[in-house]
């Protein structure tokens, strides 16, 4: 009888320090995996609720030639004003585009574009592209086509959301 609650004890110690064993090696790959799917998580909601639309444009041709585009943010997350400026912006005719490069204040040459955000546009004056205002974007670019010819402007936000849009140069 002894023998039995000695084998029986000695199994059931074995058991315990498996279990052990089996927690300490699956717990840390768990927590692991509960911070990327929480990661991911919180990148899906914030790409979810970040919406903006172009509501009208405006393009002279010249050399360079100019657009003006003005987009309003239509979701319900604010846009800081660095994450306006590290944007991607792509300007010029059809077919024949260039991706310009962002300058934070004065006036934008050639290959260049300008996010005008003052208290024009800023409503509240908090350095946000809040819910419900609007963002002008003055572009530059020596590949704006003749007058009648169609300009392609996209403006892609550093998490990717992205809008474009094909318009007329008067």
């Amino acid at each position: 009888m002894s023998a039995e609650t000695f084998t029986t004890a000695m199994f059931l110690i074995t058991a315990i320090i498996a279990a052990g064993v089996l927690v300490n090696a699956v717990f840390p790959i768990v927590y692991t995996m509960a911070g990327t799917f929480s990661s991911a998580s919180h990148e899906s909601d914030e790409r979810i609720r970040t919406d903006f639309r172009i509501i009208t444009t405006f393009a002279v041709a010249g050399s360079p030639g100019y657009a003006t585009i003005w987009m309003k943010n239509v979701g319900s997350a604010r846009i800081s004003l660095p994450q306006i400026e590290r944007s991607d912006v792509f300007c010029g005719a059809v077919g024949d585009f260039d991706r310009l490069t962002n300058i934070p204040s004065g006036n934008p040459g050639d290959g260049q574009w300008i996010a005008v955000f003052d208290s024009q546009y800023d409503l509240n004056n908090n350095g946000y592209w809040d819910p419900g205002e609007t963002v002008k974007i003055v572009a530059v670019t020596q590949t704006i086509p003749s007058s009648g010819n169609m300009v392609y402007y996209q403006f892609a936000l550093p998490n990717g959301i992205w809008r474009s849009t094909e318009f007329m140069v008067r």
